[in-house]
């Protein structure tokens, strides 16, 4: 894998090669970073890169010996570790590697939700267990075979219990030339005593920008729904794609248009509204009020003057400013976003779409055009 494959994240990418260049490479580097950001193929390119025969300027030559056996992840100096549902018969992560390998080489940018789902997990509970760690300790002990460095790349380390403890010697004193990297999610879930041996690197979420180019060229979406897809995943490729795997229209246009049939107490246009909404499906029709709630969202801080934190796109920018100032107060939207959830929750439980879209529209109206918000403390201001 190369860098030039990974979406996004160009620092990240210049800092880690520039770190071979200048031979700073830290025996065991931490890559945290949220769900869906690539910390996982940053990992692999890295060390691709850190053992290419012929290294470029900004990425490794996909060409050499070492490389082609990397790019199908077959190079016996590349090692990995990941939590994994332990049986009689899977006692390590050698025993499930083909499937791993098979998972990563189709798609990089995957949870422990997906992983789980390529494996007989039953009712078990994922691990790393201490027979994986001492098979780790075994691995590391041999030269190297082909490359100058030995890797090992452990996928959410997290998932270590206090067996983890096993490994402190062999990641503060390594074998010459290896190379440890971790790549986690949550850095309070980490052993400290692990957490403290290994150099940090954060990997932020992906842009908006890049997520939606991304689906631009690759999921058959117009710009619309490429833009407020990027929105609703908030710099998770993950999310993202599974968002664009049903289709919807632009949600961004529907939810304003929604928002001013309020407004303006057009409750058959309303009614129509609602006819239409309960033909989109479960997962659509929760998306479109996940979507609402993130957009209300982005409304309050603008009215609180807050606009530099928005992070809308332009077109949709525009629209909300104006909402925000001709339409919309703070106890509006948080009146609205509380409608939205209790919704969301109801939708996810099978509730009857046509009568709850419907109540949610009369709420809507009795809000925006009626300005009649719930009652409660939370909704008491001076």
């Amino acid at each position: 894998m190369q860098f030039k494959e990974i979406i996004g994240q160009e620092k990240i990418k210049q800092h880690l090669i520039q770190t071979v260049k200048e031979n700073r490479v830290s025996h065991a580097q931490l890559f945290l970073s949220p769900v869906g950001s690539g910390a996982l193929p940053l990992a692999v390119a890295y060390a691709q890169y850190v053992n290419c025969l012929d290294k470029g300027a900004t990425d490794s030559c996909g060409e050499c010996s070492s490389c082609r056996k990397y790019e199908r992840l077959i190079h016996p100096d590349l090692h990995f570790s990941y939590p994994f549902f332990a049986s009689t018969s899977i006692k390590t992560a050698v025993d499930v590697l083909d499937d791993w390998r098979n998972m990563l080489l189709q798609d990089p940018y995957f949870d422990m939700d997906i992983w789980r789902s390529k494996l007989e997990a039953a009712n078990k509970q994922a691990n790393i267990p201490i027979g994986e760690c001492h098979d780790i300790i075994k691995k590391l002990s041999y030269k190297a075979f082909e490359a100058e460095t030995k890797v090992l790349i452990m996928w959410l380390p997290e998932y270590l219990d206090k067996s983890g403890n096993a490994l402190l010697k062999l990641i503060e004193e390594p074998p010459a030339n290896t190379l440890f990297i971790l790549v986690a999610q949550s850095q309070d879930q980490i052993l400290t005593t692990i957490l403290s041996r290994t150099q940090i690197v954060k990997i932020p979420k992906l842009s908006s920008d890049d997520i939606s180019e991304y689906l631009l060229a690759n999921s058959g979406l117009n710009s619309h729904q490429a833009v407020d897809y990027a929105f609703l995943a908030d710099g998770n490729l993950i999310e993202a794609k599974a968002l664009a795997a049903d289709v919807q229209s632009d949600s961004s246009g529907i939810f304003t248009s929604w928002l001013r049939m309020g407004f303006g107490n057009k409750v058959p246009d309303l009614i129509d509204f609602t006819d239409e909404a309960a033909k989109w499906g479960r997962e659509n029709q929760k998306n479109f009020l996940k979507f609402g709630i993130n957009y209300l969202r982005e409304c309050c801080l603008l009215i609180s003057g807050a606009d530099a934190l928005v992070k809308l796109p332009p077109l949709t920018m525009e629209t909300a400013k104006k909402l925000s100032q001709h339409v919309l107060t703070l106890p509006m939207a948080e009146a609205i976003i509380a409608e939205l959830e209790k919704a969301h929750y109801h939708i996810e439980r099978n509730a009857n779409p046509k009568i709850l879209f419907l109540d949610v529209s009369l709420q809507l109206v009795k809000i925006i055009k009626f300005k009649t918000l719930p009652q409660g403390t939370q909704y008491i201001y001076n």
